[in-house]
């Protein structure tokens, strides 16, 4: 059974996006492994100094981790969960922080804490309470890396028994691979440069409107529905800075998950020193 998709009425912005209770920088600090405010030292780049190009074989080696079950002694139809995720043999602290955070992703519920805190947990406590056609699928990719840094994007998608559709949500980790830490965006820019962060955002996000003019009825009733916002949800790739976006929150759902890309040259004196390629 596949997720159904959703395609809500252009005039309302959905309540079933999933906006996970616990992100991955506050999950990475509960665990101890958020990078300090300063970031590594300013003098040592952890970006090559070619772009275009994934230097893969030189970072961290991954295992992958997938299973597909359903509810044990189940007859007819059941519950399924989908686990597509990956392991880094030799660093458990980054295992432990992407099996934590796919759980984390799972609970949608930001007045409570969630009962469970890891994979397993998680599918103890999802056979206990998934209905008949429930499903969830977490998937875990490497989105970017070399030999400093790791980029993770987790994604997680629940259909629930009754609902009119599924629910979706996507998270990028930043990992530095020497200190074994997960950067916030606070760790990627300079002191005092969000505001400039921001701007550079939205000049993309415009860019980005402009390639998709042709899908746009009224410019400005789009604006209004769908206005720009800022996310936190950035991870650091061959080019520049990806900013990824829930469903529903700069778009309808049709358009996807939008990314919006923030090339290097755009980000100096944006992104602190050690994340910005070296200037030939």
């Amino acid at each position: 059974m596949m997720i159904p998709p959703m395609y809500p009425s252009s005039l309302n912005r959905s309540p079933f996006s999933l906006r996970p209770a616990l992100s991955i920088a506050a999950l990475a600090l509960t665990l101890g492994l958020a990078g300090c405010a300063s970031g590594p030292k300013d003098d040592l780049s952890l970006m090559p100094a070619q772009l275009d190009q994934q230097t893969s074989r030189s970072g961290l080696f991954t295992q992958p981790f997938k299973w597909s079950r359903e509810r044990p002694g189940c007859q007819g139809e059941c519950p399924k969960l989908t686990v597509d995720s990956l392991a880094f043999p030799g660093h458990p602290r980054l295992t432990e922080l992407v099996d934590h955070a796919l759980a984390a992703m799972t609970w949608v519920d930001t007045q409570n804490p969630a009962p469970y805190d890891t994979l397993d947990s998680f599918e103890a406590y999802y056979w206990k309470t998934a209905a008949s056609r429930d499903e969830v699928q977490l998937t875990a990719r490497t989105r970017y890396r070399n030999e400093r840094l790791t980029v993770v994007e987790l994604d997680a998608g629940q259909y629930r028994t009754g609902m009119a559709h599924g629910i979706t949500g996507s998270q990028l980790l930043n990992w530095d691979n020497t200190a074994e830490k997960a950067l916030t965006i606070d760790n990627l820019l300079a002191p005092g440069a969000r505001p400039a962060f921001d701007a550079a955002l939205r000049e993309e996000h415009t860019r980005w409107l402009d390639q998709h003019a042709d899908a746009i009825d009224n410019r400005d009733n789009f604006n209004r529905m769908w206005p720009f916002a800022s996310s936190d949800n950035v991870g650091l790739t061959d080019l520049g800075v990806l900013v990824k976006y829930q469903p529903y929150e700069i778009a309808p759902y049709a358009w996807g998950q939008p990314e919006l890309l923030i090339p290097y040259e755009r980000l100096r004196g944006i992104l602190r020193p050690q994340f910005l390629p070296p200037q030939s």
